[in-house]
């Protein structure tokens, strides 16, 4: 797959000195941070969670530190700046690489459930990935009656008041009425926490739009002080999530969640004390 480099923080042997050059990480999101984590494993069900993006790259990196690591996966994956349509080649290579993700027409028939999960404000990159996604399932004439089941989307979205009035990203698209019920789901984040995560973190890779999807030149690490910050930050989240008060937090926060009826989740909170 080509993707961008990105340390492994559950291991982080190969790191060296490079965290002495990186400025302490204020983790000042943290209790907000976990509450999402519990909403995103509980109401994704029983199934492998692929982080699209960065803007999540937290909750991904708190839950590697957590017994969940197992199920839980990155997919670099971009559609900022693409105002035309993919050429073909640009789908052939996001195929290549969704294929290596675990995440091919064959895949999404088979195991688990997959589950998207994505900062959401107008849904595009969900929306694209859908389409595209759906085109291949054609092409592959897999079965969809029995994908359409099995494939879901959970957006973190800004928390604002719940009223009939109020602004969701789904209801300005067609397609997730191809779902079931549970197939698009949302859950919510404070405002500062959410631009925080979507627009001014610093994050441990860059951007991944679709001119990169083909660029292997990308899979070096890069030791800028941007990406120094953002590593430090990123094992400093996953470092908290192996903490046991992250971890009892996680798990109050998991007991409230209407998924405690089911036996997965009781497992899994078992495992996390």
């Amino acid at each position: 797959m080509n993707r961008p480099y990105r340390w492994d923080l559950v291991r982080p042997d190969q790191l060296g000195t490079l965290l002495e050059r990186a400025e302490k990480p204020s983790l000042w999101f943290l209790d907000e941070l976990i509450a999402c984590a519990a909403k995103v494993i509980a109401r994704a069900g029983d199934a492998d969670l692929y982080f699209v993006g960065r803007s999540a790259d937290s909750v991904h990196d708190l839950l590697s530190g957590t017994p969940w690591r197992e199920r839980i996966h990155q997919l670099p994956l971009s559609f900022a700046g693409a105002c035309d349509d993919p050429t073909a080649a640009d789908v052939a290579r996001l195929r290549a690489n969704l294929t290596a993700a675990g995440l091919s027409p064959y895949d999404l028939a088979r195991g688990r459930p997959k589950v998207f999960v994505d900062l959401v404000y107008t849904g595009r990159t969900f929306t694209e990935l859908y389409r595209l996604l759906r085109d291949w399932i054609d092409d592959e004439r897999e079965a969809w009656s029995i994908i359409r089941g099995r494939l879901r989307f959970l957006g973190i979205t800004i928390r604002e008041d719940t009223t009939p009035s109020a602004f969701r990203w789904q209801q300005q698209f067609a397609w997730p009425a191809d779902l079931p019920s549970h197939g698009v789901r949302n859950i919510s984040l404070d405002e500062p926490v959410w631009l925080y995560f979507g627009n001014t973190q610093p994050k441990l890779t860059a951007s991944f739009p679709r001119p990169r999807w083909s660029d292997e030149n990308g899979r070096a690490p890069e030791h800028s002080e941007k990406r120094l910050r953002g590593l430090a930050a990123a094992v400093a989240v996953v470092e908290a999530g192996r903490s046991k008060a992250a971890r009892d937090l996680l798990v109050r926060h998991l007991r409230s969640e209407p998924a405690m009826a089911e036996s997965w989740l009781r497992t899994l909170i078992t495992r996390l004390r």
